[in-house]
């Protein structure tokens, strides 16, 4: 007998029957002896409805007022969910946020969790009921609110309830089968991986894979969790709860054997570039520069800096995403007094491709194979960066896919 953590998507609840599909799949591992607990995010589309709601009845709405209006999506899931399991005719009860209680910052709409209390959930298990979770919300013990994680945020719900009642892993049931070596709808040959280190998901997902939410993956490298993500359109009855479910595992690496030099390749387009020129090279420029724009909560990425062959100037050259170029610019053309740069250039139409992998810790020579590789297909790199386990490329929008295909090839991803 297992503990487990079920977490199902929006595409794996949108209308009722995902729901009873979803509530076979729980029966089986219920069937099976385990302990359940599910935690569910809002019907496919709801949310946006929701925050439709909340911008047309004001823009500048309040941010408290805000999170109880967009959080009583996955109320109506769990809800529904609990009736399709006790309809099957396993006991069942739907939990909101602020019952467990999931405790979290009053940062409403990306709130932090700060604490969970898994006592009422395992005292469930002892009576045999599964207990159905409203992902994406929590609350703020000292002001009573409800609170929301971000978009994304039950994947955290998730992950973080897992902890608390250290349950044997979290399996995120979504509308994919697993982790993949890069997009298939890129290249066509992109395989599911079996097994990649919570370090090489952490990567994909902040750099642009879009299976799980980065917070998630941090609370489970943290935590230990092992965490499952597979398909929930796989049928209920086809799947052996006793063995080792279909999908891709999360883990520690040392739960892998042996590391492939790369795992996988991500990318996004989502990317603009801002080139700072002739900037006077001294004490204090950086935070001239960087400094407003954390002041405006501009999230800067790939940074790159070029000093002048008299070394009394410098180039400085970073990414923001394209949400918020117009923003960075204006930012930084009202701070040009105090930054005293002579030119500012700025290209919106870039990509960044990043390579990853833990195996890149014990060979040398990954990235120099990769700018042969590109530069032999005419693919010009404007920017840089690199870490232990990934290094990232910027280049135009329009070279994206070449890039990601020939990479994928040249480090024998697209081999069986």
């Amino acid at each position: 007998m297992a503990r487990l953590v079920m977490k199902f998507g929006g595409s794996s609840v949108a209308d009722i029957d995902r729901i009873r599909n979803v509530a076979r799949h729980v029966k089986r591992e219920v069937d099976a002896g385990h302990e359940v607990a599910v935690v569910v995010s809002a019907m496919a589309g709801a949310t946006n409805q929701l925050v439709k709601f909340c911008r047309d009845i004001s823009v500048l709405h309040d941010q408290a007022e805000y999170d109880a209006v967009v959080a009583s999506g996955e109320q109506v899931t769990s809800g529904l969910l609990a009736i399709a399991l006790q309809a099957l005719g396993i006991p069942a009860r739907s939990w909101q946020g602020w019952q467990i209680p999931l405790e979290t910052s009053d940062q409403h709409g990306s709130a932090r969790i700060e604490g969970i209390e898994g006592g009422p959930l395992v005292a469930g298990f002892k009576a045999g009921q599964v207990a159905v979770v409203a992902g994406f919300q929590g609350i703020h013990p000292a002001s009573g609110r409800i609170t929301t994680l971000g978009r994304g945020g039950s994947d955290t719900s998730a992950v973080a309830l897992a902890a608390a009642i250290k349950a044997d892993r979290c399996d995120i049931y979504t509308d994919v089968d697993g982790v993949y070596t890069t997009d298939p709808r890129v290249v066509p040959k992109a395989r599911r991986l079996d097994k990649i280190a919570f370090e090489e998901m952490l990567e994909m997902a902040s750099l642009g894979a879009k299976v799980m939410q980065v917070r998630s993956i941090e609370l489970g490298m943290t935590h230990n969790v092992r965490i499952f993500v597979r398909s929930s359109f796989d049928k209920p009855e086809d799947i052996d709860p006793h063995r080792t479910p279909p999908g891709t595992l999360i883990c520690d690496e040392t739960e892998i054997m042996e590391h492939e030099v790369v795992t996988g390749i991500a990318f996004s387009r989502d990317e603009a570039q801002i080139s700072i020129r002739s900037v006077e090279d001294k004490p204090g420029v950086a935070a001239a520069i960087f400094g407003p724009l954390s002041d405006a909560n501009i999230n800067v990425d790939m940074i790159v800096q070029n000093v002048s062959a008299d070394g009394k100037t410098t180039d400085l050259t970073f990414t923001v995403t394209a949400a918020d170029f117009e923003r960075a610019k204006d930012t930084i053309e009202k701070a040009r007094s105090a930054i005293g740069f002579a030119r500012l250039d700025t290209a919106a139409e870039v990509s960044k491709v990043s390579v990853i992998g833990v195996g890149m810790r014990s060979h040398a020579g990954v990235a120099a194979s990769a700018f042969r590789a590109l530069a032999e297909r005419g693919v010009n790199i404007r920017a840089i960066t690199t870490s232990e386990i990934k290094f990232s490329l910027l280049i135009d929008a329009a070279f994206t896919e070449l890039a990601v295909r020939t990479l994928h090839t040249l480090y024998g991803l697209d081999k069986a």
